[in-house]
């Protein structure tokens, strides 16, 4: 998320989780690796480089969920805009990818994005504009 004239929050798992996804929000089943880690496809990332980190849930857990949250973003407005731009790999035809979006004055998460198995096994890249007048996480 950034503010007109501020550049990207960039977030790239090359070091560590990145600022807007925090430590303690790595839930079970996320590993961070790359493609050389052995864990089979993808074998690299985005841009084709073995050795660059992603974060993909274990194998293990294929049955259920796992979640991924950001960190507060402040409420957007017409100067402060909120647009993620995320790389995504779905593997399995059961495999649902889905972004969710949580405001700080309701306990459910409303879903704002989803995709399933019909583009497997390749890199795909989407962003998504949120809008929101109080704090909010995604």
């Amino acid at each position: 998320c950034f503010n007109s004239g501020s550049s990207w929050n960039k977030c790239d798992f090359e070091t560590n989780l990145c600022k807007v996804l925090p430590e303690f929000n790595l839930q079970p089943g996320w590993v961070r690796r790359n493609g050389k880690s052995g864990m089979g496809p993808p074998y690299s990332d985005h841009n084709g480089n073995e050795s660059a980190y992603f974060l993909s849930l274990s194998s293990e857990i294929q049955s259920s969920s796992a979640a991924l949250r950001t960190k507060v973003f402040l409420p957007t407005d017409e100067e402060h805009l909120c647009q993620i731009r995320f790389h995504y790999w779905v593997s399995q035809m059961s495999g649902t990818f889905m972004v969710g979006l949580q405001k700080h004055s309701e306990d459910t998460v409303t879903n704002i994005w989803q995709v399933s198995g019909e583009l497997r096994n390749q890199w795909n890249v989407n962003t998504i504009t949120i809008n929101s007048t109080e704090k909010y996480e995604v």
